[in-house]
């Protein structure tokens, strides 16, 4: 049996489902200002693209994954996410010693820090 769960609990790679039980595709990232706990809406992996999913468009989150609004022929028409947080990106590939994890230290991106002894 399903539970309900918080937005700041979805994983990547959880199963999002159309209105009528369908799969339309898998969570890529959880768009949202963690500052104001705010949830804005998922980039979803679907066989169309990445997709953004708005929160209003979403009735539950549980963990057997998103459930929406969606129909499933509405796929095609939503709009691919955009914005500073949609990324795309491999955290690893920014820890060691070559020249883009110092980019991305140097330019002061939280998670391209490393942790201080």
């Amino acid at each position: 049996m399903s539970e309900p769960i918080a937005y700041t609990a979805l994983q990547k790679g959880a199963v999002v489902t159309a209105s009528g039980g369908e799969r339309l595709g898998t969570v890529e990232h959880v768009l949202q200002d963690p500052s104001l706990d705010l949830f804005d809406g998922l980039a979803v992996r679907t066989h169309h693209g990445l997709r953004f999913v708005d929160a209003r468009q979403v009735t539950g989150i549980t963990t057997d994954g998103v459930d929406t609004t969606i129909d499933e022929s509405e796929v095609a028409g939503l709009p691919a996410p955009d914005g500073d947080a949609v990324l795309d990106a491999d955290p690893e590939q920014y820890e060691g010693e070559g020249l883009t994890a110092w980019w991305g230290r140097t330019f002061r991106r939280s998670h391209w820090l490393r942790e201080k002894d």
